[in-house]
């Protein structure tokens, strides 16, 4: 009986160790596959810079910009690099049951982020407030989700209200409010050239938007000086 036992639970053993070593190939090949994929688009970034600085006159050979498209595609990946990132891949062990249904606010959560019309950036800061619902979020985790988005092409409309959605989505709060306060190089480096012009944009969603006094309260705590 035990020279049966033993050899049942070798056989287990040896099939565990065969389904983990398929396991471990699997994770290999998609990992080189996925290093494949971004070297060639790294490539093709890489490419395009090296035809845009060309059209602008530019001698892509000379001294000072040999690596300047290398290091261009690699700044344009990071700068978007939003797109590969997801809410839940941050909130999955950061969302709490508590008994807390006060307002909840963080505020100046720098964000930088692109427009998508001229490839410029803008600039600024994020408000958010969440009513909670028997859930909490590790605040850090707010600024997690501010980064996510604004790393992407945006207008700044679009970008106030995925945050929101993406907090309301998570938490299923009593209600979400965002403010973004920003600065785009697009008008102060170009077109009407105003220097301290600055972009307001809200999303109120929930009791933020149906309760004044809500509204009012969060817009009293965010915004004064």
């Amino acid at each position: 009986m035990e020279y049966h036992h033993a050899s049942e639970m070798n056989g287990g053993v040896s099939e565990y160790l065969v389904i983990e070593s398929k396991h471990n190939c699997t994770c290999k090949q998609e990992k080189e596959s996925k290093e494949a994929a971004d070297s060639k688009k790294l490539a093709l970034i890489e490419n395009a810079y090296s035809t845009i600085l060309t059209g602008l006159g530019e001698d892509v050979d000379r001294e000072g910009l040999l690596r300047t498209p290398l290091r261009a595609a690699k700044a344009m990946q990071f700068l978007t690099k939003g797109y590969k990132e997801t809410t839940q891949d941050i909130l999955n062990d950061a969302i709490f049951d508590e008994n807390h249904e006060e307002m909840v606010i963080v505020k100046d959560i720098e964000l930088f982020s692109l427009c998508e019309h001229h490839l410029v950036p803008f600039f600024g800061k994020a408000h958010i407030a969440y009513l909670p619902n028997k859930k909490v979020v590790g605040l850090s985790k707010l600024a997690r989700i501010v980064e996510i988005y604004s790393r992407r092409l945006q207008v700044q409309e679009r970008l106030t209200k995925q945050i929101a959605s993406a907090i309301a989505e998570a938490l299923e709060p009593a209600g979400v409010a965002v403010v973004i306060e920003a600065v785009h190089m697009c008008m102060v480096m170009r077109g009407v050239q105003k220097m301290n012009a600055s972009t307001v944009t809200s999303v109120m969603l929930g009791r933020f938007h149906d309760d004044t006094k809500a509204r009012k309260e969060f817009l009293t705590l965010t915004l004064k000086k």
